[in-house]
């Protein structure tokens, strides 16, 4: 190998290091909670996290219950965060309080659950940028397709994969990053 060629991959493994560096952090990206509070994304450093697209009138809302079974069961592993949204079939039409209340009332959900975003379009909020968008989480491009897509990122804040909405919560192919 010449020296010139040498140079010229040396270049490029520098410049991609930049590039890479460059990437906004998952714990960098602002959401509040459904009380309208900022939540701390770092805070939830050295824990696996679940993030869902949530919707109350959805065919798919019974997995609120096996989301609750998850997190109690890994507690010390994983924080699920439930993230509200209204863009498929206008099936999470409630405001904050509405909300809140049908996740407690109906399936005892403690877990922590976002304001209501837009997952996908020109108004997707930053998380969602973040999760599909191969360039800014590093590891792949998705389209959120419907209510309860599930995104599981690392204990360092790395996208590790996603599942749709029919993946059960708690499917092995999610609860084998717990075992």
């Amino acid at each position: 190998m010449n020296v010139f060629s040498i140079f010229i991959k040396t270049l490029l493994i520098t410049n991609q290091s930049v590039i890479m560096q460059a990437k906004k952090s998952f714990y960098d990206i602002t959401i509040n909670s459904l009380q309208g509070k900022p939540i701390n994304l770092a805070s939830f450093t050295g824990k696996k996290i679940l993030i869902v697209n949530v919707a109350s009138k959805c065919g798919f809302t019974p997995q609120y219950k096996d989301l609750q079974r998850l997190q109690d069961q890994y507690q010390d592993q994983l924080a699920v965060v439930g993230v509200p949204c209204n863009q498929f079939g206008n099936q999470e039409p409630g405001s904050s309080n509405e909300i809140q209340e049908f996740c407690e009332m109906n399936y005892g959900v403690s877990f922590l659950i976002t304001e209501k975003i837009n997952v996908k379009g020109k108004d997707q909020h930053p998380l969602y940028t973040w999760l599909t968008k191969k360039e800014e989480n590093g590891r792949k491009n998705s389209s959120v397709k419907w209510n309860f897509q599930k995104y599981l990122i690392d204990e360092k804040g790395k996208l590790i994969d996603y599942y749709y909405s029919t993946t059960s919560p708690t499917s092995s192919k999610i609860k084998k990053h717990f075992q």
